[in-house]
């Protein structure tokens, strides 16, 4: 006979305990525990494989050097930004996590990759979507594939049976969420049914080696729905970003066991789909007529590609008491230190100034190299005097004033050579060992912001 009991678990990073408790040991947040009823069967579970004839492996230890190792390929998809993002394309047997706010795009994302990949069986599991529904998502991307399957179900147990019938080469979920299981008795998308759906799929991944991706929600503080667990289980977790009141969406990595953590790859939302952004830096350059002041551009590094983006910012009176510090897409602490810098280094007077600070595009960075751009684009704006629209920066500024050298100059001064600058500002010590010929763009060095200053409104 079955054996019932009951827990208590934590909503936010899934601890259990016995009895209900209003601070959580692990995380330390207030009333997060939630009692749920657990059902453990006296039998082993069998999982996706429940149903099959079962062998028992009996496994040894072995030597490192005694395991026979074969590189597998990856899978090659038609999405190069999807590709970059995964550190090269699909890794056999991987379990990929895909979160974002809802209406971002999730799904159309992984429909379009499902339906691009016409070579492969795809089956696409949708716990919060009706078969039609999807086929109108389909139609509406006029992307059509014989290989891509639909199933609109959320119990583990009969998704599995319909995995053995057809045998996929790839899978997703949408959502993980949705999903629940015999062997839990909790409802869907609490800590305990999450936990035991993504084991469940991680053993089928790893033990046929089928790519799985699982669509999650986030919560309001936009971290993935579910227990902290469930990022520690799968192989790489990737966030959809953007707002939805703009068309341009970031897929960017937050953690990857085959490949990098610092790449992102760049969309933009039609009514047909999401196109690929092979040239992110046009779209981040606003394009303007006339040269406005308080407005730099940046040469900045995301993964292995360069990126120039748009800096502004906007430096007024304070009319009413205690300035403000506004900053969208930058480091407000950041932005702090660097106005210190420039009023004590700078000997500029920003005490009783209101400072904006805007990144163009909706990105989020954090480049320490965008450090000159801020403060060329504070002082453009404090001094009502633009900066030519031909020049960009790249460089930190430390604490002494000093224009600290960055890594991998050559890439964003190609890149600044590529989209038509004539001049970039660099610090001098970045420019050590360089073949300067090479370049037709200008390269201006410079070691203090005092000489930036000077070479900035002299020009």
């Amino acid at each position: 006979m079955a054996k019932i009991k009951s827990s208590f678990f934590c909503q936010n990073c899934g601890a259990e305990s016995a009895k209900w408790i209003g601070k959580c040991p692990s995380c330390g947040e207030w009333n997060t525990y939630v009692e749920e009823l657990i059902h453990k069967e006296e039998s082993g579970r069998g999982g996706w494989k429940e149903g099959l004839s079962k062998v028992k492996r009996v496994v040894s230890p072995k030597k490192l050097k005694e395991i026979d190792f074969e590189q597998q390929p990856r899978i090659i998809t038609n999405d190069v930004e999807l590709d970059r993002v995964l550190g090269g394309g699909i890794v056999q047997g991987s379990l990929v996590l895909i979160g974002g706010e809802p209406g971002i795009g999730k799904s159309t994302l992984m429909l379009q990759i499902a339906l691009t990949l016409s070579a492969l069986k795809v089956l696409y599991v949708s716990g919060e979507e009706s078969e039609s529904q999807i086929k109108m998502r389909a139609e509406r991307m006029d992307v059509h594939s014989d290989n891509c399957y639909v199933l609109s179900e959320t119990n583990t147990q009969n998704i599995f049976e319909q995995i053995n019938l057809l045998s996929p080469e790839i899978l997703v979920i949408d959502s993980i969420q949705t999903l629940h299981s015999k062997y839990v008795e909790s409802a869907a998308g609490s800590v305990s049914q999450v936990r035991e759906c993504t084991a469940e799929l991680m053993r089928f991944a790893k033990e046929t080696g089928t790519p799985v991706f699982l669509i999650g929600h986030i919560t309001k503080d936009g971290s993935i729905a579910g227990p902290k667990v469930l990022e520690h289980m799968v192989d790489t977790v990737l966030q959809f970003e953007g707002d939805r009141h703009l068309s341009y969406r970031i897929l960017r990595t937050s953690k990857n066991r085959f490949g990098s953590t610092n790449e992102l790859g760049i969309y933009e939302m039609r009514s047909e789909g999401l196109r690929q952004v092979s040239n992110p830096s046009e779209i981040l350059l606003t394009q303007r007529e006339e040269i406005l002041n308080g407005v730099a551009i940046g040469a900045m590094m995301e993964g292995n590609r360069p990126l120039l983006i748009e800096i502004q910012s906007l430096v007024s009176p304070a009319t009413y008491g205690t300035p403000q510090r506004s900053s969208t897409g930058f480091d407000a602490k950041r932005l702090n230190m660097l106005l210190a810098v420039l009023e004590k280094r700078g000997g500029m007077r920003l005490g009783q100034q209101d400072v904006f600070l805007n990144v163009a595009g909706g990105l989020r960075v954090d480049d320490p190299a965008l450090d000159l751009a801020v403060c060329a684009s504070l002082i453009s704006s404090y001094e009502d005097n633009p900066v030519p629209n031909d020049l960009c920066f790249a460089g930190e500024v430390g604490l002494g004033g000093e224009i600290r050298a960055v890594h991998r100059v050559e890439n964003r001064i190609a890149e600044a050579e590529k989209l038509g600058f004539k001049r970039i500002m660099v610090s001098k010590y970045a420019v050590k060992g360089l073949d300067l010929d090479k370049y037709k763009i200008k390269i201006l060095p410079v070691t203090k912001l005092d000489e930036m200053y000077q070479v900035l409104f002299s020009i």
